[in-house]
């Protein structure tokens, strides 16, 4: 798989086997750290979205208990978004539940 993802001044390169960033303009500021949650965000999901077909496809112990802590981050964040009152499409993790896709 590979996919190229804009991010404000940041923009992504993924492929199976590299993933780096280029910076598109000049100067650092909270803009940054807001890119780098979102993009994380959004490599975490598709992470742990990878995780879940493993688990149903090759139902072993690794697999099942890879996909669990998957579950434990994406939980985390999500959790932690909200306490901050910070809308999971900031973060990259709208569009999934730990506790139903995660399973």
């Amino acid at each position: 798989m590979f996919f190229q993802f804009y991010l404000g001044d940041w923009c992504l390169h993924s492929s199976t086997t590299t993933i780096s960033t280029t910076k598109a303009k000049k100067g650092m500021d909270t803009t940054v750290y807001q890119n780098y949650v979102k993009v994380l965000g959004v490599l975490i999901k598709e992470l742990a979205l990878e995780a879940k077909q493993q688990a149903v496809e090759k139902d072993t112990e690794f697999s099942t208990g890879y996909m669990s802590g998957f579950h434990s981050v994406v939980s985390l964040m999500q959790q932690q978004a909200e306490a901050f009152n910070i809308p999971l499409e900031e973060i990259g993790l709208e569009g999934i539940d730990a506790d139903e896709d995660l399973v």
